[in-house]
């Protein structure tokens, strides 16, 4: 498969951008990584992730909480130092990579100064010799405060998702506020608070981001956009395809759940032989928003984590295609074998836009044949294409929209007849936006006649 590296719009010299995810408890840190991680390697960039200092250490048998002033004096020493060590090692490394490259860290060098005294943290300092402006000002490119959830979004608050999470409420609204000020003397400091929902703030710190890289992927971020969804008849070859782009390798696996409406599933994305592996959970809705947490894991935890596969659901492998058209984002999912014969030469595309459907018709890539727009279609949802059995057998299995309301068993059958008859319907029938474009520019074209 051939793979090309995507550099437009990028700028033609090599990038290295340090970026610093920083913030109070349960702010969405570890999500929006694996989702900056995703978007910036589909544009041919290489990821680096430092892991958070704080957590490793803490993961050894030391708890902060226990800690007395002298023991913590000497903790926050040693995790400067650790931290700036490992730090370094990623910084090296992007120094001898030809791609541009994006180093995400999970807290930065000051955040260590956000819990002890201004006195202790100037001990430290000149024990290691360091300025204040020479490990932030001058270390990092960018910092990105994720406001907890604790502060304006109590109801999601959890510290079920973090190993090393044990903050109440009120605690993790002071370390957020103690983070902040550790920041605020950056040069390039965002803080992305919790006035709207999840999803949004993803987005929102993947835009802050993209605008600080000097990209330019259209509205792929703006707050009002939404994710649409189109069936695709068949592609090019790759030799062919007439932009660039960068082809992943994908397989996913969904794990049996023991939280009732909950959907978790394993993604392995795979790029010139080198593999890198997601965990998500899918909680059911709540206030009207639907939250998924990602979290990066080691091939050793996926490996172990597909103990619990799910085999009412049949693995998903497809290739991804990510590439740029007029400035927007597009992403190709090829489904291929082996896979349900419901997801035999299923090609689909999705994108982001603030356009309406008019509008987005016009717009779309004129070198795919597309055949219809999908979005929301239950359908065509991986996790409903995934399971093993015919829809109509498992009717309790069909997955509408991501609630713990009970359906009746009645309705679930009716539903997903009707989801198949799309789903073969779609398989069949002509391009249908290939048409509305002819249509419009004839229409065009008489009304110019006429004058």
């Amino acid at each position: 498969m051939k793979d090309l590296e995507v550099k437009d719009p990028i700028a033609p010299t090599k990038r290295i951008h340090k970026l610093v995810l920083t913030g109070g408890p349960c702010g969405g840190k570890t999500t929006g990584q694996a989702h900056l991680a995703t978007f910036f390697e589909s544009l041919g960039w290489k990821v680096f992730r430092v892991p958070e200092t704080a957590t490793v250490l803490m993961s050894g048998g030391i708890s902060f909480g226990e800690l007395n002033e002298e023991q913590i004096l000497d903790f926050q020493e040693h995790l400067v130092a650790t931290m700036m060590a490992l730090e370094d090692t990623y910084f090296s490394m992007a120094e001898k990579c030809a791609q541009n490259v994006l180093i995400i860290a999970d807290r930065g060098t000051m955040d260590a100064s956000a819990f002890i005294s201004r006195e202790a943290w100037e001990k430290i300092l000149t024990k290691l010799g360091l300025e204040d402006i020479e490990i932030s000002d001058n270390r990092y490119n960018h910092i990105v405060h994720m406001q907890s959830a604790a502060i304006g979004a109590e109801k999601f608050y959890t510290t079920e998702d973090h190993a090393a999470r044990f903050e109440g409420i009120e605690l993790a609204r002071d370390r957020d506020n103690r983070a902040m000020e550790a920041w605020r003397d950056h040069p390039y400091v965002d803080i992305i608070d919790n006035r709207s929902d999840f999803d949004s703030k993803i987005n929102r710190l993947i835009d802050l981001v993209v605008k600080r890289t000097g990209i330019n992927v259209g509205d792929r971020f703006s707050a009002n956009a939404r994710k649409v969804k189109f069936v695709i008849s068949g592609i090019c070859p790759d030799s062919d395809f007439p932009v660039k782009f960068t082809d992943f390798q994908v397989v996913h696996h969904y794990l049996h759940s023991a939280q009732k409406g909950f959907q978790t599933r394993l993604r392995k994305r795979v790029r010139n032989g080198r593999a890198t592996y997601t965990f998500t959970v899918r909680k059911p809705e709540l206030q009207g928003q639907t939250v998924e947490v990602k979290q990066p894991i080691s091939q050793r935890d996926y490996s172990n984590l597909l103990a619990h596969r799910d085999d009412n659901h049949l693995p998903i492998f497809k290739t991804r295609r990510s590439f740029l058209y007029e400035n927007q984002q597009y992403q190709l999912d090829i489904y291929r074998a082996p896979c349900h014969s419901r997801c035999k030469n299923l090609i689909l595309l999705e994108t982001f836009t603030t356009s309406n459907d008019d509008e987005l018709v016009d717009s779309l890539p004129p070198f795919l044949k597309i055949k219809k727009n999908l979005t929301g279609d239950p359908a065509f949802s991986m996790y409903n294409l995934s399971i093993r059995s015919d829809w109509e057998e498992s009717a309790e299995q069909f997955c509408h929209k991501l609630s713990s309301d009970d359906e009746e068993e009645e309705e679930n059958v009716y539903d997903v007849r009707k989801a198949h008859e799309r789903l073969v319907h779609v398989s069949e029938e002509n391009t249908v936006f290939d048409v509305r474009r002819n249509e419009r520019q004839a229409s065009e074209s008489d009304s110019v006649a006429s004058l």
